[in-house]
């Protein structure tokens, strides 16, 4: 199981970089979703990262391709209603494209289209999606009878909810409060990493 670690746009870019250099070493990826700054800043973060040493190959810019492409990312995550996987794998073959999905045909829909990994959610209650019901597990365990690639987890996800998620098989988790809502931040994504890890021995 991989850990993904997902940003919660309620940082400065100064504070935020920091959060992420600090947690790098403790998860496998970092998706970067600042849906609230502008592209200079999301630039300024990348470069702020990239000059302090960051390995690139954990980054995933969120929805926005150009960036991604300006800034020498190689992997994107695109929103339920964001640009299609099909058009985004024609022109740029080479870039890494995920997809967040909220049910099994969508899931199934991202796969066709040559999605690498789908994101699925929200799983459990979640102070994000406040009023919404999560829409459950069930969906992950139609997802790894039939899909290739990768089904990772979002929503309401916390340490002691990652063993479940292990048993319906789920490739990842994706963790955005739990992570950089974090007084610590560093410590937070050092708990996930280990009861990961941990779990793929069993």
């Amino acid at each position: 199981m991989k850990l993904m670690a997902v940003t919660d746009d309620s940082h400065t870019v100064v504070e935020l970089a920091k959060k992420i250099l600090q947690i790098q070493h403790n998860v496998d990826f970092i998706q970067i979703r600042e849906k609230t700054k502008t592209v200079k800043e999301v630039i300024a973060l990348l470069q702020h990262l990239d000059e302090s040493g960051i390995d690139k190959e954990k980054l995933i810019l969120n929805d926005r391709l150009d960036i991604a492409l300006c800034c020498g990312i190689g992997a994107v995550h695109l929103p339920e209603k964001g640009l299609p996987v099909q058009k985004v794998k024609e022109l740029y073959p080479y870039i890494k494209v995920g997809k967040s999905v909220h049910d099994y045909e969508g899931a199934q829909e991202a796969e066709r289209q040559g999605a690498d990994y789908v994101l699925y959610g929200h799983c459990f209650e979640t102070n994000s999606k406040k009023g919404m019901a999560p829409n459950g597990l069930a969906p992950i365990l139609e997802m790894k009878k039939s899909l290739a690639i990768p089904v990772f987890a979002i929503g309401g996800i916390n340490v002691d909810r990652v063993q479940e998620l292990q048993h319906i098989q789920a490739d990842g988790i994706a963790v955005m409060s739990g992570i950089f809502s974090a007084e610590n931040p560093f410590t937070a994504a050092s708990q996930f990493y280990e009861v990961v890890k941990y779990e793929n021995k069993l």
